[in-house]
């Protein structure tokens, strides 16, 4: 056979490659975002009460959501003030 065939022919059999790893979570951390996950999806956690916004908070949210946009992004964040990190503690 040729090369090209060859070469064809491995990348044919490449999809069924993926389905020989076993499925889900590795760790346990991923088994656990796995399962918020899940629990998210299914909404058996939907709390029963329904959640609403008033006009005044929904007013209030949209002009806090415009007023970011005032600020300019920098270019550059520098963090370093007089040779020393800055902690950002406002002291």
């Amino acid at each position: 056979m040729k090369p090209t065939t060859l070469c064809c022919l491995g990348l044919l059999a490449l999809p069924l490659y993926t389905h020989a790893i076993d499925p889900g979570p590795a760790s346990p951390q991923q088994q656990e975002t796995e399962g918020w996950l899940q629990l998210q999806n299914s909404n058996a956690a939907a709390s029963t009460k329904r959640q609403t916004a008033t006009a005044t908070e929904r007013e209030l949210a949209m002009q806090r959501w415009l007023k970011s946009y005032q600020h300019e992004i920098p270019e550059y964040f520098d963090q370093y003030e007089g040779g020393k990190v800055d902690s950002g503690s406002g002291e």
